[in-house]
């Protein structure tokens, strides 16, 4: 039998009898590799992003590091060191530098709180600041961290402001702590307590980088010997700089670093100090010289025509066995306080294209009306030191060397004598003696003693003009003398060698003219001749010391050559003496009350010839018994008619040497007349030939 269900129950089918289902649609084969080729190309994206970042940071990273931390301000700043000092043989000090300040503002800081800004702007206006003006500051640059709002703020300043502020912050701090205790008592909590305004705890972003300024205790005290200091301590002549190097220390620096863990650490090298000088230079001789220099300007000051009472008045005192510089004065002077002040010109001849002087003399209206370019050329004329800068025939006080280089080789004797009839022909021109009715027959000591022209040219004849040219050069005429001072003048171009040296030429230079030198030149060949013929190299710098005091380096007597022999010497000494006390003596009036010296006058005519101007000096030594220093005296066209006298020179040099010699305990040998006694009262010394005779018991 068939059936007819195929088999179903029922007879029906299951699928008819319920709904069809309908099946979702497949990824397609396409869709599947579009997906992973996505997938993949993100993946090796971010495989190469992480491959540059790596890159970078293994190159670049601490490149970026620190110029991030270097983004965050961090402080890099140079600490200034002090400038040495500069004091007299027995530490007075003529040059240092003060301790200031510079004020900082930090508008960042300031900005912090609201509340900083005003009550720091306060601060700021209360130490002389313009409050405005540090306002704008910071409202235009509220990232700055260093601004220096004001320079060169004393030390007693700071010392008032900070001791203000501390004052303030104390009574700020103990306000706020009563208000807190006063509301505990009350039964409140601290953050309950009354609040106190703060002004002083508020101040913020001042703060203080300290600087040095150089000062000049003295003002005009042996200024043109001390220069003074420019810009960033920079020296401009005299001391200041020839020993710029030495007196400048070096820069500190505090700055930041990064460690091996990128941190950023702070460093601070400590500045290193400059060196001291020391000198030869005694402060007490120096004001005695420009006092009597300042003294004599004063006096003529105005006689002839308007202007200086000199165009240069000078004073050197040089201790004989060492070359050192116990003095070195010269007018007209000017303040170190202020060395630009052009009133200081006033009074001083007007300058040519050449800067040579002309017999015009500048007003205080001239110097106010100067061109930049002309104030300059005043200023480097007022402020070079004559003593080293200038150059002048020499006149008569050369006589002695001529003399001395003739003993010295045999050229000539002490027993020779020559005749004088008041000139001498060379050549075709007559050469006058000052002394116009003659001197008469007279040997070389009594030359010496009388100034004699005549004679002496007669005994450069003897000596010739090898011997003659050869000895300038042994005496150091014509070449730098390395004095430790900046703006030494050579001179070589002022003197006939050999081969120029004619017969007239070699008579104007026997007596001092027709050739030039420098005081600095005349002094130093001087001390040589009267101290058995050592030439010292002069200074004036004693010592160099640390800045804690000791000793670095010690400038010990340095000698340079022998001159001439101590015979020669000795009868130089006794012709010299003569000068002073002969009876046809030239420098009497340079002798001081109690004492006996040597010396030697010169008298020497400008160029051009015959026009009424003169240079008059005194070269001298004391005591005559046992020479120890030398003095010389220098006036350049004093301001009056007749200008040819030396005796003005030798006055000066008395009234120096009458205080000089009881200072250095040089004991007088010589009794005073009533006079002398009288002088000596009045300016408070004492007759200490009296006091040596007291202590001298003879026991």
């Amino acid at each position: 039998m068939i059936r007819k269900d195929n088999g179903r129950r029922g007879g029906t089918s299951r699928r008819a009898g319920r709904p069809v289902r309908k099946v979702p649609r497949r990824f397609t084969i396409s869709m599947q590799k579009r997906l992973i080729f996505m997938f993949m190309l993100i993946v090796i994206s971010f495989v190469f992003l992480g491959f540059r970042l790596f890159m970078i940071q293994r190159d670049n990273g601490r490149i970026y590091t620190r110029q991030v931390l270097s983004q965050q301000g961090y402080d890099n700043k140079a600490l200034p060191f002090r400038r040495g000092t500069i004091t007299d043989s027995k530490g007075t000090v003529l040059a240092d530098s003060q301790l200031v300040y510079n004020v900082i503002i930090d508008a960042s800081e300031m900005l912090q709180e609201p509340q900083y800004l005003e009550p720091s702007l306060d601060a700021a206006a209360r130490l002389g600041i313009d409050k405005e003006e540090i306002r704008r500051h910071v409202k235009e640059n509220p990232e700055s961290k260093y601004f220096i709002a004001l320079k060169n703020l004393p030390y007693t300043k700071r010392r008032e402001f900070d001791k203000e502020v501390s004052e303030g912050i104390a009574a700020e701090e103990a306000a706020q702590e009563a208000a807190i205790l006063k509301a505990e008592k009350e039964g409140k909590s601290a953050e309950d307590a009354e609040p106190v305004e703060l002004v002083y705890s508020n101040i913020k972003g001042i703060w203080f980088e300290d600087s040095y300024i150089r000062t000049y205790p003295g003002d005009t005290l042996a200024a043109d010997v001390i220069g003074f200091t420019v810009g960033n301590n920079i020296g401009q002549f005299g001391l200041e700089e020839y020993y710029n190097d030495t007196l400048n220390g070096v820069s500190g620096r505090t700055y930041g670093y990064i460690d091996e863990t990128l941190n950023m650490e702070q460093t601070t090298i400590q500045p290193t100090d400059g060196s001291n000088l020391v000198l030869t230079m005694d402060a007490n001789l120096q004001r005695i010289c420009e006092k009597y220099l300042q003294e004599f300007n004063d006096e003529y000051k105005d006689k002839r025509h308007k202007g200086n009472g000199t165009n240069n008045a000078a004073c050197i005192i040089m201790d004989v066995d060492t070359g050192g510089i116990l003095a070195m004065a010269s007018e007209p002077g000017f303040s170190l306080k202020n060395p630009y002040d052009i009133k200081a010109v006033a009074g001083m001849p007007k300058l040519d294209e050449t800067d040579s002087p002309t017999s015009s003399y500048m007003t205080e209206e001239d110097a106010k009306a100067l061109s930049d370019s002309d104030r300059s050329r005043y200023l480097l004329a007022l402020w070079n030191n004559y003593c080293i800068s200038s150059h002048y025939e020499p006149g008569s006080t050369a006589k002695p060397f001529t003399t001395a280089a003739g003993l010295e080789t045999g050229k000539l004797k002490k027993t020779d004598r020559f005749q004088c009839d008041g000139y001498l022909m060379v050549g075709s021109e007559p050469i006058r003696c000052a002394h116009l009715e003659g001197d008469g027959k007279i040997n070389v000591g009594e030359a010496i003693e009388r100034s004699c022209n005549v004679s002496l040219m007669k005994e450069a004849f003897k000596i010739g003009p090898e011997i003659f040219c050869k000895y300038q050069n042994v005496f150091n005429f014509g070449l730098k003398t390395n004095v430790d001072l900046a703006g030494e003048a050579r001179t070589d171009g002022y003197l006939y060698d050999v081969d120029d040296m004619t017969e007239i030429n070699l008579a104007t230079n026997s007596f001092g003219q027709n050739f030039e030198v420098t005081m600095i030149q005349m002094i130093s060949g001087f001390c040589s001749l009267i101290n058995d013929g050592n030439y010292y190299q002069p200074h004036i710098v004693d010592r160099i010391t640390s800045a804690d005091g000791s000793t670095i380096q010690k400038f010990e007597p340095r000698l340079l050559k022998k001159t001439i022999s101590a015979d020669t010497s000795s009868l130089l000494r006794k012709y010299l003496i003569q000068a002073v006390e002969g009876e046809h003596a030239t420098g009497t009036l340079a002798r001081p009350a109690g004492y006996r010296i040597g010396g030697k006058t010169g008298t020497a005519e400008t160029l051009p010839r015959d026009n009424g101007q003169y240079v008059v000096s005194f070269l001298g030594f004391a005591p005559a018994e046992d020479p120890q220093i030398a003095i010389y005296v220098v006036l350049d066209r004093i301001n009056k008619k007749k200008q040819d006298e030396a005796s003005h020179a030798c006055r000066i040099a008395r009234s120096i040497l009458t205080e000089a010699l009881p200072y250095l305990n040089i004991y007088m040998t010589e009794s005073l007349t009533d006079q002398e006694k009288q002088e000596l009262e009045k300016l408070g010394l004492y007759d200490t030939n009296e006091i040596k005779s007291e202590t001298d018991t003879g026991e």
